[in-house]
């Protein structure tokens, strides 16, 4: 089920990461809360060292405003605590003066040796109710004055959310000199879809029927095809491995066994993204499910009953989740996000009986890239800046 030109160099190899719960986001059963698994330095850093140590390629470190850490002072602490791990630090453009942000993320980036990546997220502030027109205005105008504090001199920006004209951008150069982190996104809305294919790097999406995810590849290569680009996929969704089909579905079974539906739906709806688009097709995949809660063989949709966002997890044999790991890098999917209940136990899980078996890799960052000082011509296929 190829959809899209995959273009980067080594198409059999994938980044393969995981993800810190920052956000209390760490159960033994979904939707009950753990005294021992919630949101601390401790316990988060130590799902960091415990995915290093797998030898996972990267982790998404999440940003909630309600609870848990702040993303970038976490990201900051794990640079000295690890070696080889990348680190996909999600950043909300607006929350922070764009020029100042670019200084802050240069110097993650140069304490991290260049093991930096950055998931643009575009969402409303608390007590802020902006459209999405402007928020993705917003966005488009911080990844643009990002770029040029990465890769220019001084910073020249006349937008409607921001200007500025001649500040030098000494202070904000990061360790990566070739235009600076890659950058993911995951957004479902045409401005979504229009912020991703002009500015971004990967596009990350969250569990549906394969054809969908499918369609959803389609219609972003599109736009990224219109500003003369092309992008690697990614897909961000759970996982419950087990040695046999039986144990893993058992287990999903078990960690929902104690979910109060109310507390579950009191969780989804404290999120941010809770009426976002991309969140009502997480629900819409659980009303589509079967009575055991499964969309189609293996994605059990479980999990989208105790929180927002990502909704749903493979669950089946090692060779199960194998084949369909390898169904996916068959559509184009490059990048996986993983992640499960509690992380420290299903990392262990992942990390002993698949991880071992795939062909991994950190996504380049030489390409997808139009730098900021580079006109947009149109590129041919199989091509990338």
């Amino acid at each position: 089920m190829t959809i899209v030109p995959i273009t980067s160099p080594d198409l059999t190899a994938a980044e393969i990461s995981w993800f810190a719960a920052l956000c209390s986001d760490d159960y033994a059963y979904l939707g009950v809360p753990d005294g021992d698994l919630r949101s601390s330095w401790e316990h988060c850093s130590a799902i960091v060292k415990r995915a290093e140590g797998h030898g996972f390629r990267n982790i998404l470190c999440p940003s909630s405003f309600q609870v848990g850490q702040d993303t970038l002072s976490f990201v900051a602490g794990c640079a000295p605590i690890t070696e080889s791990i990348n680190f996909l630090a999600a950043i909300r453009c607006g929350e922070m003066q764009p020029i100042m942000l670019a200084r802050t993320v240069a110097t993650l980036d140069h304490m991290l040796k260049g093991r930096l990546t950055l998931n643009v997220i575009s969402s409303d502030f608390p007590g802020e109710v902006a459209s999405s027109a402007f928020r993705y205005k917003r966005s488009h105008e911080v990844v643009q004055i990002l770029r040029q504090a990465w890769t220019r001199d001084t910073i020249d920006h006349d937008g409607e959310v921001y200007q500025f004209k001649g500040v030098p951008t000494d202070p904000a150069k990061p360790y990566q000199q070739n235009g600076g982190p890659l950058l993911y996104f995951g957004g479902y809305s045409p401005d979504a879809l229009e912020l991703c294919g002009a500015q971004c790097d990967v596009y990350l999406m969250w569990p549906e029927p394969m054809a969908q995810l499918a369609q959803r590849m389609r219609d972003v290569h599109a736009r990224a095809e219109a500003h003369g680009r092309t992008l690697d996929y990614g897909l961000r969704v759970h996982m419950i491995v087990r040695d046999t089909e039986a144990e893993a579905k058992d287990y999903a079974e078990h960690i929902a066994s104690k979910l109060d539906d109310e507390y579950g739906a009191l969780i989804r709806d404290r999120a941010h993204d809770s009426i976002s688009l991309g969140v009502a097709h997480q629900a819409r995949a659980r009303e589509l499910a079967d009575q055991f809660g499964y969309i189609e063989p293996h994605m059990w949709t479980g999990i989208g009953r105790a929180r927002s966002g990502c909704g749903a997890a493979l669950v089946g044999s090692t060779d199960q989740i194998m084949s369909k790991i390898e169904a996916y890098q068959k559509m184009g999917i490059r990048a996986f996000i993983f992640s499960g209940y509690p992380h420290l136990d299903e990392a262990d899980h992942f990390g002993t009986k698949v991880l071992p078996q795939l062909k991994t890799c950190s996504l380049p960052q030489e390409y997808g890239r139009i730098p900021a000082s580079t006109p947009q011509t149109p590129l041919g296929i199989g091509e990338r800046r």
